[in-house]
Formats: structure tokens, C-alpha cells, sequence
């Protein structure tokens, strides 16, 4: 399968001079650094006029000398509308999904709320606002589960528990990013990942890892993670995983780009986990590997990213 421009794709040129936002207040700050080098880096090479801009150095209002904004923030502030938000009260045209899209994929819960309602799987799931009500949702659910904050990124704050005795570091971990907890029935079983680019899935990743699970050590830090392209699986379940991925993605009203994170339990059903609107980057990250393997260069994903700003010209 390959992804085509249309014909009446814009020269860098005529994409004017682009501000790559990274960096920002987030918890996911440092990745989001690195990201955003990476993609200036990539424009670069497509020979775009483009420049790195962290909203915590700079005011935002400075972002109105630009014609278009790259988004590499990473975490609230960056995918989950707050900056799509200013970006259109300003005018100025920005990549991946629209308020609405990006809000809705940064919210754990709003997005498994949507997914049920519609009959996609989603894992069993309760809502913690204190540490006292856990025995409500280990009762529901049993062990192993996972405890999750509701809207933070790059798997920070999440923990695998095992046991009651987990519960206390557990829940200090998740709450330290918000009031509330997501608390959510463990699959057991392969991990997967689906990078999506202008309405369709690019081939699935399967993700091996040495820890308990896919966490932000594994995630950007561990060199004995192991991404298989392509993933193992057959024809069939590789079209099964992208429908289900592009369904999930689509309900929240995510657009332009991003990624689906699934697991597949011992019986072979896929479950959805999240949607990231603005995913990583790095060169550890998914989605450049999943562009590699269809084909697609570092610089040419990057640009083909660019070039989902035109969904948001408000000039």
C-alpha cells in the first residue's frame, strides 16, 4: 500500500515560514524537545522555512509572524486542545487533529466512554477520586490491572499492579497528574501499535519489551525494546487491527495523523488502550518506524504531517 500526495500538493516554499512548537510546560517536556528538533530537522531537509518555537520561552502572540505551526508538544497544553485552541484564535493554520479531535484523545476516559457506546472494545475501566474506593475496582475487576492517570501522555504515572500491596505507590504515581484515576482490567497478551497518516493505517508495529509493560523507560530510554515490522500478524488480523485502529481514531474525531495503541489478549481479541493525537517523534518513536517500513522517509513523513495544516487555514 502506498500513501499519495494529490497533484495540487504545495512546494515548500509556498508553505511560508513555519514555527515547529516543542518544548512547552508538560511533564513530557524533554521528549517533546526532541521530537521537535527531529521534525525541524526534517523540514529542513524538505527545504521548509522552519524554526523551533517553545511556548514556555516565548509568548504565544509571537506566533502570528508565522504562516503555519508544527505541533510537537507533547502532554496537556499540547495535545489536548489548549494549544489548537489559541492557534485558531489567532489564525494561524497547525498540524494533526482540531480541538475537539485532540481533546477527546488526550482524555482516557472520554475516549472509552465513545468507544463503548459505539461497540468498539475497550478494557473494563473505573474511575478512582481517592485511594479509598481501589477495593471497588479490584473487587470489578481482579488482578492484574493497571492504574493510569485520565489525561497524561508517554505512559507517565502509570503502574501494573499485581497486588494489594501496590496499591499505595500506584495510586501516588497516577494522582500526582490529576484528581481523578483510571483504573483498568490488565490484557494479557502482544502488544500493538498503529501509526495512522491522512486517513489510513500504516502497517502495525508489535511492541516487545523486558519490563512489566510498554512504560516511558521502554518507551524512549531502553535499547532492549523490540519494534517487529512487520508485526507477525496475518493478512487477515493485519486489516482487522488497521479497521479497528482507523474506527477508534475517527469516533473521537482525531484527523491528519497519530497512533492507536491495542492489545491483543490470549484469545486473539484486539482491545483498544488510547489514541495519541500528537504521538513521539524520537528515534525511538513508532510512527517513523511504521513510515519506514510503508516506504516513507523521516523527511517525507514529516512534510506529509505539514501538510495536514491545510485542514486548518483560517485565512
Amino acid at each position: 500500500m502506498s500513501i499519495n500526495l494529490p497533484t495540487d500538493t504545495p512546494t515548500p516554499a509556498e508553505m511560508g515560514r513555519v514555527a515547529v512548537l516543542m518544548g512547552g510546560h508538560s511533564a513530557e517536556r524533554e521528549i517533546s524537545l526532541a521530537s521537535g528538533q527531529a521534525c525541524l530537522h526534517a523540514l529542513h531537509e524538505k527545504g521548509v522555512i522552519a524554526e523551533a518555537f517553545d511556548p514556555s520561552q516565548r509568548a504565544l502572540e509571537e506566533i502570528k509572524a508565522f504562516d503555519r505551526a508544527f505541533i510537537a508538544l507533547h502532554g496537556p497544553g499540547g495535545e489536548d486542545g489548549a494549544i489548537q485552541g489559541a492557534l485558531e484564535s489567532l489564525g494561524v493554520p497547525y498540524t494533526g487533529s482540531g480541538v475537539l479531535g485532540s481533546a477527546l484523545g488526550m482524555d482516557k476516559l472520554r475516549s472509552k466512554q465513545i468507544w463503548r457506546a459505539i461497540g468498539l472494545p475497550t478494557p473494563a475501566w473505573y474511575v478512582l477520586r481517592s485511594r479509598d474506593e481501589f477495593q471497588l475496582a479490584v473487587e470489578g475487576l481482579g488482578f492484574p490491572l493497571f492504574v493510569k492517570p485520565l489525561k497524561e501522555g508517554s505512559s507517565l504515572g502509570t503502574q501494573r499492579v499485581n497486588s494489594m500491596d501496590a496499591l499505595d505507590s500506584a495510586w501516588a504515581g497516577a494522582s500526582a497528574f490529576g484528581d481523578e484515576v483510571l483504573v483498568e482490567r490488565c490484557i494479557e497478551g502482544a502488544e500493538y501499535t498503529v501509526s495512522i497518516l491522512e486517513g489510513q493505517a500504516l502497517p502495525s508495529i508489535r511492541i516487545e519489551v523486558t519490563s512489566q509493560f510498554y512504560d516511558f523507560a521502554a518507551k524512549y530510554r531502553d535499547d532492549s525494546t523490540r519494534m517487529h515490522i512487520p508485526s507477525g500478524l496475518s493478512a487477515e488480523r493485519e486489516q482487522t487491527i488497521s479497521q479497528l485502529a482507523l474506527a477508534a481514531f475517527n469516533a473521537i474525531d482525531a484527523s491528519g495523523w497519530g497512533r492507536v495503541d491495542v492489545m491483543a489478549d490470549a484469545a486473539g481479541q484486539f482491545w483498544l488502550l488510547e489514541v495519541n493525537t500528537v504521538p513521539g517523534m524520537t528515534d525511538h518513536s513508532l510512527v517513523p518506524a511504521a513510515a519506514q517500513a510503508q516506504g516513507i522517509s523521516m523527511s517525507e513523513l514529516v512534510w506529509r504531517i505539514l501538510l495536514t495544516s491545510g485542514r486548518h487555514d483560517f485565512k
